[in-house]
């Protein structure tokens, strides 16, 4: 999978939050967010079917558009390249960093030492 755009993200964003839709429903949600007209939505839909980010019914009317791929599994690609990019891959190094910049409330802190002690860290 490819790096996505921050516009691709939206228009997948918007995927995952219906469950699929028509063109019309896509481009009313991403209206409100980007102020994409009907063209530049279905132009992206279409480029994204390319890329395989983007599954098109072609059966029925109106076409239905959906995600090809999971929330999680962009997500994940998502850290995974982020973690590599900018940590060099050091965890311990980001989750450092992000306590550092913003404290966690008394209940984030122990479902953070749950999962580092179920990781036996």
């Amino acid at each position: 999978m490819t790096k996505l755009s921050d516009r691709e993200w939206a228009v997948l964003g918007v995927l995952w939050d219906l469950g699929g839709a028509a063109l019309g429903e896509v481009t009313q949600a991403l209206r409100r967010e980007t102020g994409w007209s009907r063209n530049t939505v279905l132009t992206y839909l279409t480029r994204m079917e390319a890329k395989g980010l983007v599954s098109i019914s072609k059966e029925g009317y109106p076409r239905l558009y959906q995600a090809a791929l999971s929330r999680e599994d962009c997500q994940a690609q998502a850290r995974d390249v982020f973690l590599r990019n900018v940590y060099r891959g050091a965890t311990g190094d980001l989750v450092a960093a992000f306590l550092k910049e913003k404290p966690i409330s008394g209940e984030e802190r122990e479902k953070l030492r749950h999962l580092l002690d179920e990781m036996e860290v």
